[in-house]
């Protein structure tokens, strides 16, 4: 077990003072047998009028707030502690008939797993379907868990880690053809993939830890973090990252699950006000061990993430790098 700190910082500044709509917030994480949420702090400055939790679709826990009045700069201040406990070789107790690839899931899970299998985006000359089958034994059975860790590894391995702050993500092919993109680019690929095998994936948002001995070899550090989670029979919803190939939780700490990129945004609103008025938003998100002291304040800026200008109200979305 390890306790682990997160401190996620977010502020919006605007060259005068405007008015803000609702704002919608995914910082809280989910509570679960390998991460138990200890404490949770959030503190939004110019303080909301209102500020209402739910549930979505998807069990994730979500923050409405909504404001009054005027302000030049809108903060979003977040502390989280929590146990994790890592597990560095995923637990593969899967159902011996899902053991090797092809198999088929169960009748009385499809009809929860079937918009999760569903490809999202075209691929009219089956270039995604031409590189999954590299990984596929020809003419025989593959062994389900290697076929999955090697497609994690071979992202990784194959392709560029780049930073991006525009809004969205990558289409998969834009990504498969560049072999460049951020973290939810590849998690999108990687559930391209395993969907045009029949297998059920969603994507995940979060924070990764990137501890002393690993500074290395993770990457995505100091932002938000996305992976996804395949759906193996008896083994339930595993952990896979293409951007660091990391397979099961190791380091990975889950705020939000969604079969779309577009409904786990950690962050989004809007304001009201010309688009000249954005002067861009600043984030910052440190996490590590307990044993050391956070200290965000005063700490050098990270690149800033530039909302998209639209016609009043303004739009603005944190998404993750």
């Amino acid at each position: 077990m390890t306790v682990l700190s997160v401190r996620h910082v977010t502020t919006y500044d605007y060259k005068r003072p405007v008015r803000f709509g609702e704002h919608r917030i995914m910082f809280r994480p989910r509570d679960s047998y390998d991460q138990r949420l200890i404490s949770s702090d959030l503190v939004i400055t110019p303080e909301p009028r209102r500020i209402r939790w739910l549930h979505d679709v998807f069990g994730n826990c979500v923050a409405i707030a909504s404001f009054a009045g005027e302000a030049k700069q809108l903060r979003f201040d977040t502390t989280i502690v929590l146990d994790h406990t890592p597990s560095n070789v995923p637990d593969y107790s899967i159902e011996d008939y899902a053991r090797a690839y092809p198999f088929t899931y169960g009748a009385e899970e499809m009809p929860d797993l079937s918009r999760l299998i569903e490809r999202q985006y075209l691929d009219p000359e089956h270039k995604i379907d031409s590189w999954v089958r590299r990984f596929l034994r020809s003419g025989r059975a593959t062994d389900t868990g290697q076929l999955l860790m090697t497609m994690t590894y071979a992202i990784k391995e194959s392709f560029t880690y780049t930073h991006r702050h525009e809004r969205g993500t990558q289409d998969p092919l834009t990504t498969l053809n560049s072999t460049k993109g951020t973290c939810r680019d590849f998690a999108v690929l990687m559930m391209e993939a395993v969907r045009s095998l029949g297998l059920a994936a969603r994507f995940v948002s979060g924070y990764l830890h990137v501890p002393n001995d690993a500074i290395d070899t993770h990457v995505g550090g100091g932002n938000t973090h996305a992976w996804c989670q395949v759906y193996l029979p008896g083994a339930g919803w595993v952990e896979f990252d293409p951007t660091n190939g990391i397979v099961g939780n190791r380091d990975l700490i889950r705020v939000a699950v969604a079969r779309d990129p577009r409904q786990a945004l950690p962050l989004s609103g809007t304001f009201y006000g010309a688009g000249e008025d954005n002067l861009g938003m600043t984030v910052a998100v440190d996490v590590r061990e307990m044993r050391t002291a956070m200290a965000l304040d005063g700490a050098s800026e990270l690149e800033p993430v530039i909302s998209e200008a639209v016609d009043a109200p303004m739009r603005s979305a944190l998404t993750v790098a």
